[in-house]
């Protein structure tokens, strides 16, 4: 199964290194870390969509499908689970959603491999003098991909665990912003004027996000996104009842208390109304820094697109409560804070050459701020 598995990830990466080898750009280390990095958004995409659609748990075992490298081969297995459990977590349609998530996955490993050998290969040919090739960061990707391979392993294993799922969120946001700053780096900037503070509030910027991310997931997690039917008020109040020991218990069974009861409504109450409360300060800064970057020469583009990238965002965070959690509109919620990240994570990059750290980088093709 190990050997059928690891042949179906490079396959899944074999029409990506193909776009890379095929691809006019001299310069295919570049191809192949944008190319990484759109791939990574859209496994993200599809891991929300795998969430959302409840197959976290389509094949209950791992690495592969009850003991098989996909769902055809462990069809009378998952045939009987669903014939026992009709409503339960586990159907044909589930399993494949689950295993074509697990095959994108180890695509990406697959190609964050490849970067990690030719960021040496070359690192090393050129007498460690060539930064474009500085191996660190590549090596690092590696180890967070095998990290975010352990948690989804422990995301079925532990029966989607809410701080178990949510950290592999974290993880995967992480990775994407880690292969952000690697592609970042592998091309030219337009000069951006050296401005006090900007650096340190692009940091902050992106501390905000990645904490309101994470009670997003948290969200996500707990099924707490229908707790607030109404908007901007809560059960009709601005202070609905909450129940935040419970909802922030972090070590506990989904929908489970960590005594073991059931997790009690208010408690996804409490989830819901923190995640969507500091929304609102989420909008304030990452506004402000927006605005801030579209006055700095060099900036201004970045600066349009997070103000773009946040308004959409907060748009979509609506249409979800209002339309219910409609299926298309959560995942595409999913990919708007994908989309932040890149953009937040682009932002700090450009805001480091302007403080005058340069990792190392710049080659030919333009990358227009």
């Amino acid at each position: 199964m190990l050997i059928q598995l690891a042949i179906l990830g490079l396959l899944a990466a074999m029409l990506p290194l193909a776009v890379v080898w095929a691809s006019k750009d001299a310069n295919k280390f570049r191809k192949l870390a944008w190319v990484t990095l759109f791939l990574t958004f859209d496994l993200i995409m599809f891991g929300a969509f795998t969430r959302l659609t409840d197959s976290g748990l389509g094949c209950p075992d791992w690495p592969g499908c009850y003991g098989h490298a996909n769902p055809v081969q462990a069809h009378s297995s998952i045939s009987a689970a669903e014939a026992a459990m009709p409503h339960g977590p586990v159907t044909v349609v589930k399993a494949w959603i689950e295993m074509i998530h697990r095959y994108l996955a180890m695509g990406v490993g697959v190609l964050i491999v490849a970067m990690m050998v030719v960021a040496w290969l070359r690192w090393l040919k050129s007498r460690r003098t060539d930064a474009t090739y500085a191996p660190l960061l590549p090596t690092l990707l590696f180890g967070f991909v095998c990290l975010q391979g352990a948690f989804g392993a422990w995301t079925v294993t532990m029966k989607l665990q809410p701080s178990i799922v949510t950290m592999h969120l974290l993880l995967g946001m992480t990775l994407l912003g880690l292969l952000t700053w690697l592609a970042a780096r592998q091309s030219m900037h337009a000069p951006v004027a050296t401005t006090p503070g900007l650096r340190s509030a692009a940091a902050i910027g992106l501390a905000v996000l990645a904490l309101q991310i994470g009670l997003g997931g948290w969200v996500s997690t707990n099924y707490a996104a229908l707790a607030c039917t109404d908007f901007p008020l809560c059960h009709g109040a601005l202070l609905p009842r909450m129940d935040f020991e419970h909802g922030f218990t972090l070590w506990r069974e989904l929908g489970m208390t960590a005594g073991g009861d059931y997790l009690p409504f208010d408690a996804l109450t409490a989830i819901h109304w923190t995640h969507r409360s500091f929304a609102f300060v989420v909008v304030a800064y990452l506004g402000w820094l927006g605005h801030k970057a579209m006055r700095i020469d060099g900036l201004q583009r970045a600066g349009r697109w997070l103000l773009l990238g946040v308004v959409a965002q907060f748009c979509i965070g609506i249409a979800t409560v209002f339309l219910k959690w409609p299926l298309a509109i959560a995942v595409l919620h999913n990919g708007g804070a994908a989309t932040l990240v890149v953009l937040t994570v682009m932002l700090n990059y450009k805001a480091a050459l302007s403080a005058g750290v340069r990792s190392a980088s710049t080659v030919s093709s333009a990358y227009p701020a």
